[in-house]
C-alpha cells in the first residue's frame, strides 16, 4: 500500500464512526423540557447520567452503537441527557424515584414504559430501547 493510500484509509476510519456520532442528536436536560416534550407525545429516553461514572460511560457507548446502527430509535424517541450532579433534587428526578445516576428511563405520556438502574448489558439497553419504539 502507497502512502497516500494508507493515510487516506487511516483518516478514512477515524472520521467516518465520528461523523456518525455526530448525527446522533440529545438533548441537554433544563427544568420543564421533559414535560414539553411529553405534552408534545413524544417518547422520551432519559438518561440520567455524571461525567465521572464508569458505568454511565459504558450506558452512553451502548446507547450511541444502537442509535448508530438502527436510525428507527431518533426517528421515534428524544433523548435527554440528565446530568446527575447538577438535577440529582430536580422535580423531575424526585418525581420518577431516580435511585442514582446511570439510571434509564423511557417515558410516553404519562406512563413510564421501563428503566434500567446501572445495568450495562447491550441486550437489556435495546430491550428498553425497543419499548419506546414499539409505543411510538
Amino acid at each position: 500500500m502507497k502512502r497516500r493510500e494508507f493515510l487516506s484509509f487511516t483518516a478514512a476510519t477515524v472520521l467516518v464512526p465520528l461523523a456518525a456520532r455526530a448525527e446522533l442528536k440529545s438533548t441537554r436536560y433544563q427544568p420543564g423540557v421533559v414535560d414539553d416534550l411529553l405534552a408534545a407525545d413524544k417518547t422520551v429516553f432519559i438518561d440520567f447520567y455524571t461525567s465521572w461514572c464508569s458505568t454511565c460511560r459504558s450506558q452512553q457507548r451502548t446507547i450511541a452503537a444502537l442509535r448508530a446502527e438502527n436510525p428507527v430509535y431518533d426517528q421515534n424517541m428524544v433523548f435527554v441527557n440528565v446530568d446527575w450532579d447538577i438535577y440529582a433534587q430536580s422535580s423531575l428526578a424526585i418525581f420518577h424515584k431516580i435511585p442514582r445516576r446511570s439510571t434509564l428511563l423511557v417515558l410516553r405520556g404519562d406512563e413510564e414504559l421501563g428503566r434500567i438502574v446501572a445495568g450495562t448489558g447491550r441486550a437489556e439497553i435495546k430491550a428498553l430501547m425497543d419499548a419506546g419504539i414499539a409505543s411510538a
